[in-house]
């Protein structure tokens, strides 16, 4: 299995000369430790004298191997040690297979001058456990195959590699040029005067217990509101590609050995956003409570923990989703907005993403959409989302990416403008539905639907009509007597009797209106055959004999006033007269309420 990690292939292309170019010293590192590989290399370039300057010079990989590259970063060193990050394009070579990188230089590498870059490569998928089943109680053992020599079509003066394990257990490795190893490190050469496309083949079989987790699917939605929030939700599924379980599972021992189980995964650590908030995390069955979240200065720490303990070969779903306030990451001059979002966030540390799919729905109405993204990414056709209150749909960004690592954890920035006034869209949306369902109930309720007249029904609705105007004339009769009691009290005070004549005759004159309207409806009530006219006419009864109580208390007021009557006497009799008075009230009111 020669070639799991591309080989990094460093070729000189400046103005048609690339063979002037060599490779003085090249520095190798290979971090095996993780489920990853991580290779590292310093490199020092060299332009020949004689030659013409260098714009650019060529990365390339060994053809067969380009799906296994997942993140390639070149940068510069400068003369006080600061890094530059150069830019890296895809290109071709003619007459040579594979895949090839443009490097661009920050500025023209003279004939005889020097350049030291530095090289980042990770990979996926290149470590291979063996034997590819275990047990339980087994520890988990990969295989990695490489190359011993620095893969470059150019002359090399001097290499060397390094190799860093996960542990210091190793079956066997490859030993040629005498290498050194301590611990969990394996040192090969220094090698001298290397020929171009030299290979020979680099065999390491170690210990691995690192978690082997891989994201095999994800989808992350991204949905923005300018009301101030934006709701995030990634549907994860997960699987363990180490060594598959053979055998049955033991909780039992899972729980009583430490060692039970080694290469499994129990939990796993998520860092959100520091300003997410109503987290949830859940899968098919429910909300999974055995979730951990720590609210951190810089982020929010959260353990995620599957239902179960993950091996080789196992598989898990789940769904995480958190709100963010759209004023962090939402910019805006007049109708010109920008969202800056990472494209894929920190799911577990040393993550591997198979095939990401971004789904972005920004607000309806937004328009002239437009994406930055710091690396390539796949846009498929947008979509509509409908919503609660939406007309002609929430256009969605949809973009896939696949074979992601941490590197690749970056800012996107989505551009597009947004009309405010289309702001007040889902308030009116609102007013106007209310609007239209009280309408429509005031018409429903005022309009007779009926295709036949009900007669008896005509008669109920006058019978309550009058009833509801002998009410009125009733309270309005009772509150005569509240005001001539006025005028009684202010007679007592002033002792002018024109004052009580006065409120006489208005009590009198009123009362007899009031008393003759009531009598009127009440022949009406006797008219429609209806029982409560009976009712009304005890009222009439009691309300005379109300009457006649209110004139005898004046009656007693103008002998009091007059020296006739004690005070003492007309206190205890009006006293007698008010609570007589209060009961014939109140019957009045109980045959009120029975109306």
């Amino acid at each position: 299995m020669a070639g799991l990690l591309c080989r990094l292939l460093l070729c000189l292309a400046a103005a048609g000369a690339a063979a002037d170019l060599l490779l003085e010293e090249a520095r190798r590192s290979v971090d095996l430790s993780t489920h990853l590989a991580k290779v590292s290399a310093e490199l020092s370039l060299a332009n020949a004298a004689g030659g013409t300057a260098a714009s650019a010079f060529l990365l390339a990989l060994e053809p067969g191997l380009e799906p296994r590259l997942a993140y390639l970063g070149v940068q510069v060193k400068g003369e006080e040690e600061e890094e530059n990050t150069l830019e890296v394009r895809e290109t071709k070579v003619k007459g040579k297979s594979g895949k090839f990188f443009s490097v661009k230089l920050p500025s023209p590498l003279a004939p005889g001058a020097k350049v030291r870059v530095s090289v980042e490569m990770v990979f996926t998928h290149v470590l291979q456990p063996y034997p590819t089943h275990i047990t339980q109680s087994e520890k988990q053992f990969v295989v990695f195959e490489g190359n011993h020599y620095f893969y470059s079509p150019y002359f090399t003066k001097t290499q060397t590699t390094r190799v860093k394990l996960a542990s210091r257990n190793v079956e066997s490795y490859t030993k040629l040029g005498n290498p050194s190893r301590t611990e969990d490190v394996i040192e090969y050469g220094p090698f001298k005067d290397i020929p171009p496309y030299s290979q020979d083949t680099l065999k390491v079989h170690y210990e691995n217990n690192s978690p082997f987790l891989t994201i095999t699917s994800m989808t992350r939605v991204i949905e923005v509101s300018h009301w101030g929030n934006i709701a995030v939700e990634e549907t994860v599924d997960l699987k363990h590609t180490g060594a598959v379980l053979k055998g049955p599972f033991s909780r039992y021992d899972y729980q009583r050995q430490p060692d039970s189980g080694i290469s499994s995964v129990k939990s796993f650590k998520t860092i959100l956003p520091a300003a997410a908030q109503d987290v949830y995390y859940r899968d098919e069955i429910g909300n999974i409570s055995t979730s951990h979240l720590l609210v951190l200065d810089d982020s929010v720490e959260m353990e995620i923990r599957p239902r179960f303990p993950l091996f080789g070969g196992w598989k898990t779903h789940y769904i995480i989703g958190y709100n963010l306030p759209s004023y962090e990451y939402l910019y805006n001059l007049g109708d010109q907005y920008a969202l800056k979002m990472r494209f894929v966030d920190h799911v577990f540390d040393e993550q591997v993403t198979d095939s990401l799919t971004v789904k972005i729905v920004l607000p309806e109405g937004a328009k002239n959409i437009h994406v930055d993204s710091p690396y390539e990414i796949n846009r498929a056709s947008d979509e509509l989302h409908y919503t609660y209150l939406d007309t002609f749909g929430r256009p969605v960004i949809v973009a896939h990416k696949s074979n992601l690592v941490e590197q690749h954890i970056q800012d996107i920035v989505v551009h597009y403008t947004f009309n405010k006034i289309l702001m007040l869209q889902e308030p009116l949306l609102v007013v106007g539905a209310f609007y239209i369902l009280f309408f429509t109930v005031i018409v429903y309720v005022r309009l007779d639907f009926s295709i036949t007249k009900d007669p008896a029904a005509e008669a109920r609705m006058k019978v309550a009509c009058i009833t509801e105007q002998v009410l009125t004339l009733v309270n309005k009769r009772l509150g005569l007597y509240r005001h001539f009691d006025e005028a009684v009290n202010k007679y007592k005070q002033s002792r002018d009797i024109s004052t009580l004549n006065s409120g006489k005759k208005a009590l009198e004159t009123e009362h007899k209106a009031l008393t003759n309207e009531i009598a009127s409806l009440q022949s009406k009530l006797k008219t429609e055959g209806s029982d409560l006219c009976d009712k009304v006419s005890e009222i009439q009864k009691l309300d005379g004999q109300v009457k006649e109580l209110v004139l005898k208390s004046s009656v007693e007021a103008e002998r009091l006033v007059a020296g006739k009557l004690k005070k003492d006497t007309y206190i205890e009799n009006e006293k007698m007269h008010s609570n007589k008075r209060q009961d014939l009230v109140t019957k009045i009111d109980n045959i009120l309420d029975a109306l």
